[in-house]
C-alpha cells in the first residue's frame, strides 16, 4: 500500500508505515502528479482535496488530521467511492487554551478584569466548550449561541445571535459551512460588526472565511471593535493592512500544540486501520515522549490575578506568535505567503496546561480550584 501524506503530521511515517510504504511531501506541493499511484491520501488544512487533485489517482482513502475539513469535498469522495476521516476535538484544548491566552493579553493591555466582562461565545461543538468550561472555571459570565446545537438538544440555555451582541467579547468557533440552514461562510460581515458594542472585541480561531475581512478591515480602521486573528480569509497571503490593525495576531496556529497534532495523527491512523480492516499495530503511547512537568512556585504575596496570568503565559505565551507574524510587514510581499506558511512548518513544540504543575499554599483553595479548571496541575 502506498501512502502520501503532509510531512507536517506528526509520526506520521513511525505509524503508517505499519500499512504500507509512506512519502511525505509539503502540503502544499501535493499535486495530482504526486498522489496518482497512492492509496492512502493525508493531509492538514493546508492541502484542497477534491476532483482536481484525485480524479484518475488509486486512492481509496483520505484522512485530515484536523478538527475542520471545509478543505475536502466530501461530496466527491461519496461519489468517487473514497473513504474520509479527519480527526474532530483533537486539538480543541490547544484552542482553547489559545482563546485564554489572547484573553489575559487584553485584559493586561486595556485594564480591566476578566470576571468584569462577559464573553459570547458562537459555536459550542469540540472548541467551544472546552474555552465556555476553562471560562466558567474563572468565574467570566458567557453567552454561548449555536443553532444546530439548540436544535439536536433543545437546551434553553443557548441564546439567539442577537443576545450575542451583548457580550463585551465574542469568540468564535464555528464550522465553515457555505450553505444549509446555518450558513457560517462570512457571517461576520458588515451587519454582525455593526450590531457589536463599542469597544468590544473579537476573536477568531475558526475559519478564516467566516469573517468577510472587507467589512472587518472597515471596522478596525473606523476604531469600534479589536480583533484578535489566528485564521486568515485568504491564507497565506494574508492581509497586512488588517495585520497592522488587530491587537494579536497568528499564524493558523490556535490548535498547534503537540498534543494536540499527535492526537490527530493517532486518530487518522486508526480511522485508516478501521477502514482496510487492519488491527492497529502501533500505539501513541509506546512512542510519544513523557512530557516534561514544568514546576511553578507562588508564594500568598502573589495575587490571584498574576498567579494565573503567569502560569498561562508560562505554557503558551500568545505575544510570542503575534511578534513573529508582524515580522512578515517589513518583507516584500512576495515573501510574505512563504513566511507564514514556514511559520506553521517550523512551529516549536508546545504542550498544554496539563503539562504544568503549580505549586501554591493550601490557604488558596478558591485560586486551586480556578487552575485546575482550566487544565493545570495544582499542589
Amino acid at each position: 500500500m502506498k501512502i502520501v501524506a503532509d510531512e507536517n503530521i506528526p509520526f506520521v511515517e513511525g505509524a503508517f508505515s505499519t500499512l504500507g510504504e509512506v512519502t511525505t511531501l509539503a502540503g502544499r506541493a501535493l499535486t495530482a502528479a504526486s498522489v496518482c499511484d497512492a492509496d492512502v491520501l493525508l493531509v492538514r488544512s493546508v492541502t484542497r482535496v477534491g476532483k482536481q487533485l484525485l480524479s484518475g489517482s488509486k486512492v481509496k482513502f483520505v484522512a485530515t488530521a484536523t478538527i475542520g475539513f471545509d478543505h475536502i469535498d466530501t461530496e466527491y469522495l461519496k461519489e468517487a467511492d473514497i473513504g474520509f476521516a479527519s480527526a474532530p476535538g483533537c486539538n480543541s484544548n490547544s484552542v482553547a487554551e489559545y482563546v485564554l491566552s489572547a484573553l489575559v493579553v487584553l485584559a493586561e493591555r486595556k485594564g480591566f478584569a476578566l470576571p468584569q466582562k462577559t464573553v459570547g461565545i458562537v459555536g459550542c461543538g469540540n472548541v467551544g466548550s472546552k474555552v465556555r468550561a476553562k471560562l466558567g472555571a474563572l468565574g467570566i459570565p458567557c453567552l454561548v449561541n449555536d443553532p444546530p446545537l439548540k436544535d439536536q438538544t433543545g437546551d434553553p440555555g443557548f441564546v439567539e445571535l442577537d443576545e450575542i451582541f451583548s457580550a463585551d467579547i465574542i469568540t468564535l468557533h464555528v464550522p465553515l459551512e457555505k450553505s444549509g440552514k446555518y450558513p457560517t461562510f462570512q457571517m461576520v460581515n458588515e451587519s454582525f460588526l455593526g450590531k457589536m458594542k463599542g469597544g468590544a472585541m473579537l476573536i477568531n480561531s475558526s475559519r478564516g472565511k467566516v469573517v468577510d475581512e472587507r467589512a472587518l478591515l472597515k471596522t478596525l480602521q473606523s476604531g469600534k471593535v479589536s480583533a484578535v486573528l489566528d485564521v486568515w480569509q485568504y491564507e497565506p497571503n494574508i492581509d497586512g493592512r488588517i495585520l497592522e490593525r488587530v491587537e494579536l495576531a497568528t499564524p493558523h496556529i490556535a490548535g498547534y500544540s503537540y498534543d494536540g497534532k499527535v492526537r490527530g495523527t493517532e486518530m487518522i491512523y486508526e480511522a485508516a486501520c478501521k477502514f482496510f480492516g487492519v488491527p492497529p499495530t502501533w500505539r501513541l503511547s509506546d512512542h510519544l515522549p513523557a512530557a516534561p512537568i514544568k514546576r511553578l512556585e507562588f508564594s500568598d504575596s502573589v495575587s490571584e490575578d498574576d498567579v494565573i496570568r503567569a502560569s498561562i503565559f508560562s505554557s503558551y505565551d500568545i505575544r510570542e506568535d503575534d511578534g513573529k507574524l508582524r515580522r512578515i510587514l517589513k518583507m516584500p510581499e512576495s515573501e510574505r505567503g512563504a513566511y507564514f506558511d514556514k511559520l506553521r512548518k517550523t512551529y516549536p513544540i508546545r504542550r498544554e496546561f496539563p503539562c504544568t504543575e503549580i505549586i501554591i499554599s493550601k490557604r488558596r483553595q478558591e485560586l486551586a480550584e480556578k487552575l485546575r479548571g482550566i487544565g493545570f496541575r495544582v499542589n
